[in-house]
């Protein structure tokens, strides 16, 4: 078997990284905010190699990812921006569904609008 190794009678195959969806929501927020294109890289660039199993690995990688509802909101940039995504941990899918200043962050009802 290609790919999977054996310990003491048990395989444990390689897990895959994550896969992000979308890019294109970030490139279109530092697109109007330029100062958010290189935190936004980062976590784009970790998220991409990350193997996460649940919040808290996302969490060794992003001390400040947060539960709220259904999301995992992360805070990126120095606080400046957050990014509202859903994380589907089995799947190995992290979901971009909004990226906000702290500002708009605060003011709009987004937990409704991204089904939080």
């Amino acid at each position: 078997m290609t790919g999977v190794r054996t310990f003491a009678n048990i395989s444990v195959s390689p897990r895959k990284p994550m896969r992000v969806i979308s890019r294109r929501r970030l490139r279109e927020f530092w697109g109007r905010h330029a100062d958010a294109e290189e935190p936004l890289l980062h976590w784009y660039r970790v998220t991409r190699k990350a193997q996460w199993q649940h919040l808290a690995d996302a969490r060794r990688d992003f001390r400040h990812a947060d539960p709220v509802g259904a999301c995992v909101v992360f805070n990126v940039g120095g606080n400046k921006f957050r990014l509202i995504t859903a994380i589907k941990y089995k799947r190995r899918t992290v979901y971009v569904l909004k990226v906000m200043t702290h500002k708009q962050y605060s003011t709009e009802d987004w937990e409704n609008e991204c089904h939080c």
